[in-house]
Parts: structure tokens; C-alpha cells; sequence
């Protein structure tokens, strides 16, 4: 199935600072993930098994690992004859001299010269940075049957939680009536997903008036979506029921990965019907030794198990040695645990080497320990 009809942007220039050290050198987007991917395969994924074929990627921060992996679209199916994925990077321009982008919607406006060559219909604007699985086809299908200005994927949280979100209120019927940026005191649960399809005649002449308006902040959530609401458009929330997490903190980046071992989780990576593809990674079988010890354990290709492995997830080229525990913990690409080193509630960094008899992390701590340097000797 292909899409000519809409054309999809995904916004991956962000720095996400509370990733700390994670992102020091490495875009947001290009971070490991789930053993094998990175960030960015699932809404490349989502795309290339929507029937979504022609993709631009936004990227402005750290993009060099992040440009080179997404360039052409290979890995997703995606270089096709009337298709391919285009890295954006901000570009300057005779008429304005901007060499960044001010904000999601300006690297939209920044790029209508590249989106008007296509002349699509509907624009699908996404986020680079979250864990899901979503059909686009059934989104734009929606927007089409209710006659939408925009349609904005939602999804229901805890109330409790809801001041930390974007929340759109509703009528009842799905009309979005206001927009509420994290509210104090929240009205509903409908959650901003950062997935947007809207109809790009309509954008594209809101995306030009506000490109001149000193007092805006260029952003859609703070300027373009209650600007449209203001104009009395037509804004739909399309109610998203599957699994969607936002992987902006090490706690809930950890938590992601770890959701991989529940059973019952809606995250499903074996899932033959909505594959989720990445880069083929050269690597030789994993080695699980004749001591090792497993347990609820993600174990990816290229792994050498020697130790205990007990709730975690352990990436391509990671290495635990004889007597090791790891558990509760998440070890990227590379990673290696030193003979008798323990690991505990833990994410550690790619191609960080913990010494031999060393402990890092706590079972009784509350939030997971990030390891992003070597640790040279026992603690």
C-alpha cells in the first residue's frame, strides 16, 4: 500500500538534555533501544507499514550519526522509486539567513519549499523520539471522515500525571474545544502525543503568517495548534489505545526497555504483523556460557554471557564475565561487565567497561542509576 496523499515529517533535531549524558555527542533519535533499534526506527517503521513512503527527517542537534543512519530509508523499505527518506538539516537562506530552526513549527515553515515539490494533501508531522506502534492509514482516515482542519493523536494517562502533558478537552464527540499546556489542575486525561495530520493547505498558510510574527515562539503546541482553535478550525483527537511511551529521562528510557520482558505488554517486537526494522547489524551469534545464569532476560546477537542475567535487557555486543550479576538493568551496545562486578537497577552507556569486583546501582533505589563513564575499580 502506498500513500501519495500525505506526507510525513519527523521532527528529531531536539537535544533531549535529560538524557543526560546519553546525548552528549548523539542525537535523541539515534540512542539504542530494545537491544537492536534505535529511537528513530519506530516512526520509520510506522511509516514504511502505513503506506507512508516519502519521509523527511528534521534534524539540527548533534545529527551526524543520526543523518548518516537514516539517510535513503534502506532500512525500512523505504527507498523507493516514488518514495525515500530526506534529511533536512536547517539551511540558510537568501530571504532570511536563518541557519536553525526556532522552534517544531519553524522547521516545518523552513522546509515548504521541499514539501510543495510533493503536493500533498495531508501533512503528518511526528515526533523522533517515542516508543510505539501506530497505523497512520486508520489516523488519516479519521481526519478524512470528520472534515478535520487537524487531527491530533491523544492517549489517555493517569489524572494524576496529566499536568506533566499537553491536554486536550474535548466535547464529548472528539472536537477538540481547548488546549492546555501541563494545566495545574487538568480538565481530562487526553494526553498530547506530539502526532499531528493536518490539511496542508491549511498549515501552510497559518506556517506563513507566523513566520513573521516576532511574538511567537514558532512551536506547535504553544502557538500553531491554539492559533487554529482561535480561527474556529476544525480539530479532532484521534484516541490512540496502544502502547506509547516518551523515552525523555533515563527512568522512563529504562522502563521501556523493560517493558520488553512483560509478556503481556502491548510493546511487541515479534509481532510478524507490524514490524518494527532497523539496521542489520554484522555480528557474530550470542555465547551463552556453560556457568551462565538467565533469567526474564532480552539477550540481543553478538552478546557473551558468562554471569547472572536476571529482568534485563542486553544489547548487541555486550559482554557480562564469569560471576557477574546484572539485574534490573539495561546494558547498551558494547557495553562490558567486569568477573564478579554487580550491576543493579542500572543503565549503562555504550561501550562503558565496569572493572572487575565493582558495584554500581542499588536495588533499593527509587530511580535507575545512569552509567555513562567506566568505573575503573570496586566501589
Amino acid at each position: 500500500m502506498v500513500n501519495n496523499e500525505m506526507l510525513a515529517m519527523i521532527l528529531a533535531g531536539g537535544r533531549g538534555s535529560r538524557l543526560k549524558d546519553l546525548t552528549n555527542k548523539v542525537a535523541k533519535p539515534a540512542i539504542s533501544f530494545g537491544g537492536k533499534y534505535r529511537i528513530v526506527d519506530f516512526p520509520l517503521s510506522n511509516c514504511a507499514n502505513s503506506g507512508v513512503n516519502t519521509v523527511g527527517v528534521l534534524t539540527q542537534y548533534e545529527p551526524v550519526l543520526l543523518n548518516s543512519y537514516v539517510a535513503g530509508g534502506r532500512n525500512w523499505g523505504l527507498d523507493t522509486r516514488n518514495g525515500g527518506v530526506y534529511v533536512l538539516p536547517p539551511r540558510e537562506k537568501a530571504e532570511s539567513g536563518l541557519n536553525v530552526y526556532r522552534g517544531t513549527a519553524d522547521a516545518i515553515t523552513q522546509n515548504i519549499d521541499f514539501i510543495d515539490q510533493y503536493d500533498p494533501e495531508y501533512l503528518l508531522v511526528l515526533s523522533g523520539d517515542h516508543i510505539y506502534k501506530m497505523n497512520y492509514a486508520k489516523m488519516l482516515a479519521f481526519h478524512k471522515e470528520n472534515k478535520a482542519d487537524a487531527t491530533i493523536a491523544v492517549i489517555g494517562v493517569p489524572m494524576k500525571e496529566a499536568s506533566r502533558f499537553g491536554i486536550m478537552n474535548t466535547d464529548g464527540n472528539g472536537h477538540i474545544v481547548e488546549f492546555e499546556e501541563k494545566p495545574e489542575h487538568p480538565k481530562s486525561n487526553l494526553a498530547s502525543m506530539g502526532i499531528y495530520i493536518f490539511s496542508w493547505k491549511v498549515l501552510r498558510r497559518l506556517l506563513i503568517a507566523d513566520k513573521t510574527n516576532a511574538e511567537s515562539s514558532h512551536d506547535f503546541g504553544k502557538d500553531i495548534i491554539p492559533t487554529l482553535l482561535g480561527d474556529g478550525r476544525r480539530l479532532m483527537a484521534y484516541e490512540f489505545k496502544g502502547y506509547w511511551k516518551d523515552v525523555g529521562t533515563i527512568d522512563s528510557l529504562w522502563q521501556a526497555n523493560m517493558d520488553l520482558l512483560d509478556e503481556k505488554s502491548a510493546l511487541n517486537l515479534d509481532d510478524d504483523h507490524w514490524k518494527i526494522y532497523t539496521e542489520d547489524a554484522t555480528e557474530i551469534p550470542q555465547f551463552i556460557g556453560p556457568d551462565a545464569s538467565i533469567d526474564e532476560a532480552y539477550i540481543t546477537q553478538g552478546c557473551h554471557v558468562e554471569g547472572a542475567v536476571r529482568r534485563s535487557v542486553v544489547f548487541t555486543g555486550a559482554n557480562v564475565g564469569p560471576e557477574a550479576q546484572v539485574c534490573d538493568s539495561v546494558l547498551m551496545p558494547g557495553s562490558q561487565i567486569g568477573r564478579g562486578a554487580k550491576v543493579i537497577r542500572c543503565l549503562v552507556a555504550n561501550n562503558v567497561r565496569i572493572a572487575p569486583g565493582a558495584t554500581v546501582g542499588s536495588a533499593g533505589s527509587e530511580s535507575i542509576t545512569l552509567v555513562a563513564h567506566d568505573v575503573k575499580e570496586a566501589e
